[in-house]
């Protein structure tokens, strides 16, 4: 099978087993395979109900595995370090989301690649231009430092 690389988002908002946020995410960040790039962990407010400061950060990995097989793998980490389903956007201990794919678009069961609402989500975008700057949104056709430039540019500024 063919090797593709994948960006994935991950966030963290409540304390686990491997302590706090961040070393939550560090820990997170062992147990995937193939990871080739890392971006600086960055603090981001909650959206939704949550009250909790997030923990983000991207990383890409180089991998064998289909996007619904990355998925049931991403989703039995996210269980093992905790994470239960519940409300949406609420507390979680781990979320690891695949953001872009370097097979372009796909989508299946519970998966939409990319990632439905990453060229809106500065937490997303802002780590992920650090590692993947040049990468171009198939949808869009425009770079991840072009759609972070666009949500960095929309916030009102003081």
């Amino acid at each position: 099978m063919t090797t593709s690389t994948y960006a994935i988002a991950i966030g963290s908002n409540r304390r686990g087993r491997h302590g706090g946020s961040v070393a939550t995410i560090r820990a997170a960040i062992a147990a995937l395979e193939g990871v080739s790039a890392v971006a600086p962990v960055i603090g981001s407010a909650p959206l939704g109900p949550s009250l909790r400061r997030y923990a983000n950060t991207a990383v890409l990995i180089d991998s064998d595995l289909s996007p619904a097989a990355l998925l049931i793998r991403l989703k039995a980490i996210e269980q093992a370090f905790g994470r239960r389903r519940g409300r949406r956007w609420g507390s979680r201990v781990l979320d690891l989301d695949i953001v872009l794919w370097s097979g372009g678009c796909w989508s299946g069961p519970g998966l939409t690649v990319p990632h439905i609402s990453f060229r809106e989500r500065d937490f997303v975008l802002g780590p992920l231009v650090r590692i993947a700057r040049d990468w171009r949104d198939p949808v869009s056709g425009r770079t991840v430092r072009q759609l972070h430039h666009l949500v960095d540019r929309a916030r009102p500024r003081d």
